[in-house]
């Protein structure tokens, strides 16, 4: 009997990003509210991360929520906004600049090492890069380390990929 495996990996389908981002246009666009105002939008470079515009912070926070509601609708968790860094006000306008989560660093990756070693002794996991490989010679097993990474309370997005 083989040995199964698969990796946990922080990453988000862009694809989906941008089926959030043209929502996000929309409903801006149709916004009675922010009709007249610069609240809008944009990518950052790489389309790794989204410019929030508005006309003050409040206006930004109200984009924002309609950031996380798009997330939502699409079930993309919004633990992939990085939201530290701060709002930039100067002509009138705000900007916040709201770059993405990916990628697992170390402190993250022993973070779900230890949480795996804890729960299922008989699974192993090790870090690899910037993913950690969890193999298992139990496919149930490998299905319940799964199961548990998603209810874990982690402050990430975590995804699973190559499945063997």
């Amino acid at each position: 009997m083989g040995t199964f495996s698969f990796d946990i990996v922080s990453e988000y389908d862009r694809a989906e990003m941008n089926n959030v981002y043209q929502q996000i246009e929309r409903e801006i666009a149709n916004r009675y509210d922010f009709k007249g105002s610069p609240a809008g939008i944009e990518w950052l470079a790489d389309k790794k991360g989204l410019k929030i515009t508005g006309s003050n912070e409040w206006q930004i926070d109200a984009v924002l929520d309609i950031v996380r509601k798009k997330l939502a609708s699409r079930e993309v968790s919004s633990k992939v906004l990085d939201l530290s860094c701060q709002v930039n006000e100067s002509n009138m306008k705000a900007t916040k600049e709201v770059p993405f989560v990916e990628g697992l660093d170390k402190d993250k990756a022993k973070k779900i090492t230890t949480l795996i070693r804890e729960k299922f002794p008989k699974v192993k996991s090790q870090i690899q890069g910037d993913a950690v490989r969890v193999t298992s010679a139990s496919k149930n097993d490998l299905q319940a380390v799964m199961a548990m990474v998603r209810s874990a309370n982690l402050d990430f997005v975590t995804s699973f990929t190559n499945y063997r």
